[in-house]
């Protein structure tokens, strides 16, 4: 098992969770979407996170989601989990974790309450003892870690990163200016691409792709054209691509996770247009809009690689 105290960086791949017809999950559509995550070459995956549809999951369910993800990648690149919710359903779920040698954990949102800085401090302190793994740190609606309690938090050792899927961009000039390099930074925002190049001058060097999982390729080039400063190339995937699905995303509440599935359907992945409630299926006008634009993507930037997947 792999204990570097060491974030991921680079692009970090979020499975989706494949239903068969009769709403049980599909593992060999899974082990197709985290095979062909790995292919493309993404640097880690993270399982039974938000786009896995981690709030609609049984705990048998991310049990064996978990169990196929690290089957899969099988040492290539870390595996984290999603971990949070209901206090003692977290932990259990980060010993699940521990149980299939994942490398670490994504910790989401408590269930529902907004808590002050010593609550959540607790909160996440409690999971983080709890197990020897990697801990992430997830910035999101009703936890939302300020300066000093971070820094308390980061004591632990387990702790080697912290995700931001918020925006607070003067909450994170802070946190980043305060405690620099002693961990690792990551964009979490919905569809991360659009916000990564305002993240990169203040040391993220890690975001999650919703799109990585139909059109990788983009993912990358887009990456390299924003390290490398090649500000035409990204602002033609900007316009090409990125902007046209975002504007797609937004378009219903719920499109986060359904539209991701939606893609994968396109381009031939075994992964069908279903989600559960409270998610929603991507409409049909808006799955034809999402098709014309694949369709320009693989015409104005080919892959070589076969996107096309089909089960055995």
């Amino acid at each position: 098992m792999n204990q570097e105290r060491k974030s991921p960086t680079g692009i970090s791949g979020f499975p989706v969770a494949p239903y068969q017809e009769n709403g049980n999950i599909d593992e060999k559509a899974l082990a197709r979407n985290i095979e062909f995550l790995l292919e493309e070459g993404l640097e880690s995956i993270f399982i039974a996170c938000g786009s896995g549809e981690f709030n609609a999951l049984s705990l048998k369910e991310y049990e064996a989601m978990v169990e196929v993800a690290v089957s899969v990648v099988d040492g290539k690149v870390p595996v984290y989990t999603g971990v949070g919710g209901n206090l003692s359903e977290a932990i259990e779920k980060a010993h699940l974790s521990a149980k299939y040698q994942a490398d670490g954990y994504l910790i989401l949102p408590p269930y529902l309450l907004d808590s002050e800085q010593d609550g959540l401090y607790e909160f996440y302190k409690t999971i983080v003892k709890s197990t020897n793994l990697n801990a992430i740190v997830y910035q999101r609606a009703n936890a939302i870690l300020q300066v000093e309690a971070m820094e308390k938090l980061i004591e632990f050792p387990q702790v080697v990163g912290l995700k931001d899927g918020v925006g607070n961009m003067e909450l994170n000039i802070e946190l980043t200016q305060t405690i620099g390099n002693k961990i690792g930074w990551l964009n979490g925002m919905p569809m991360a691409e659009v916000t990564m190049p305002a993240y990169i001058p203040l040391g993220f060097n890690a975001y999650s792709s919703a799109i990585s999982n139909y059109i990788p390729h983009i993912s990358r080039m887009f990456y390299e054209a924003l390290l490398d400063d090649n500000q035409e190339k990204v602002r033609d995937l900007y316009n090409d691509v990125i902007l046209p699905i975002n504007r797609i995303r937004r378009q219903r509440k719920g499109y986060a996770i359904s539209l991701i599935k939606a893609g994968m359907e396109i381009v031939g992945l075994p992964v069908m247009n279903t989600v559960r409630p409270p998610a929603v299926r991507v409409e049909k006008e808006h799955y034809q809009q999402l098709e014309r634009i694949l369709e320009k993507t693989f015409n104005l930037y080919p892959t070589n690689k076969k996107v096309i997947a089909q089960l055995d």
